[in-house]
């Protein structure tokens, strides 16, 4: 199971493999206050993806499809998430302010259609 949580909002540090997918570090957090499981930066969109995006709903679809493309190309670090899952409840965690329409909510939707080797 994939769940996402804002890294800001996320004070509790139960119930699962915490992974940090953003590329960048969060501002204003500390790493012991954060304490990721991991950090996979590798797995977040391009600096050229995530600048075209700048978080505007309209451009969604397409971000998705372009990002999607972007994760066809990094599947040792999806497979290594897929692993994680395996185990137990995996943590996606970001940093943007938009909980609808960012990097690890699609990130979520790309890995929950590849489980077992599926393809979307």
């Amino acid at each position: 199971m994939f769940e996402t949580r804002r890294v800001y909002d996320e004070k509790r540090r139960a119930g699962g493999y915490r992974v940090l997918v953003d590329r960048m570090w969060p501002r204003g957090l500390k790493k012991e206050e954060v304490k990721p499981d991991l950090w996979l930066r590798d797995i977040a969109p391009s600096s050229e993806l995530r600048k075209w995006f700048a978080h505007d709903p309209g451009k969604w679809d397409e971000f998705r499809k372009r990002y999607f493309r972007e994760l066809k190309q990094r599947q040792g670090e999806v497979a290594r998430l897929l692993e994680h899952e395996r185990q137990g409840k995996v943590i996606l965690l970001f940093g943007a302010r938009d909980a609808e329409h960012n990097n690890a909510v699609a990130l979520q939707q790309y890995l929950e259609t590849h489980r077992g080797g599926k393809a979307a």
